[in-house]
C-alpha cells in the first residue's frame, strides 16, 4: 500500500512555504522602513492556502528552464498592500515598525507551530514504518 503523503501532512506542508513568504514580505517592509514612497506589503494567508493547495497539489518544483510553471506567482498574487494604521509623515512611507514587527512575531510563532505539527505527522509516520 502506498503513503499518500497529501493525506499524511495535510495542510501543514503548504502553511510551512506560505508562512515563509509572508516572513520574508513583512522583513522587506522593516528593511524599507526609512525609504520614501515605499508602500507596506502583506500577503492574504487563507487565499494563499487555498491557491497552494488546489494548484500545487503537494509538490515543490524548481525553475531550471523557462519553459517551466512560475510556481512563485501562486502566492504573489496574493500579496497587497497594507492600510496603514498612522497617518503620512509626508515621505509616502506606510510602513509602521512596530505593527510590522508584530506581525512578524506572529508569524514567526505560527511558522514554529506548522513545524512542530509537521514533525509530529512525519513522527507518526517512522513509528508506522517501524510498526510500533
Amino acid at each position: 500500500m502506498a503513503i499518500n503523503f497529501d493525506k499524511a501532512l495535510g495542510v501543514h506542508q503548504f502553511t510551512v512555504g506560505i508562512r515563509a513568504q509572508r516572513a520574508e514580505l513583512i522583513s522587506s517592509n522593516i528593511a524599507n522602513a526609512d525609504t520614501p514612497h515605499f508602500k507596506a506589503q502583506d500577503m492574504d494567508f487563507s487565499n494563499a492556502l487555498k491557491a497552494a493547495k488546489s494548484r500545487q497539489n503537494g509538490l515543490a518544483m524548481v525553475n531550471t528552464s523557462n519553459q517551466h510553471f512560475n510556481l512563485q506567482a501562486l502566492t504573489q498574487q496574493h500579496v497587497g498592500y497594507r492600510v496603514p494604521n498612522q497617518p503620512d509623515t509626508g515621505d509616502g512611507n506606510t510602513v509602521d515598525v512596530q505593527q510590522e514587527k508584530n506581525a512578524f512575531m506572529q508569524n514567526a510563532l505560527e511558522y514554529q507551530m506548522s513545524l512542530g505539527f509537521l514533525d509530529s505527522k512525519f513522527s507518526g509516520l517512522k513509528r508506522a514504518l517501524k510498526g510500533q
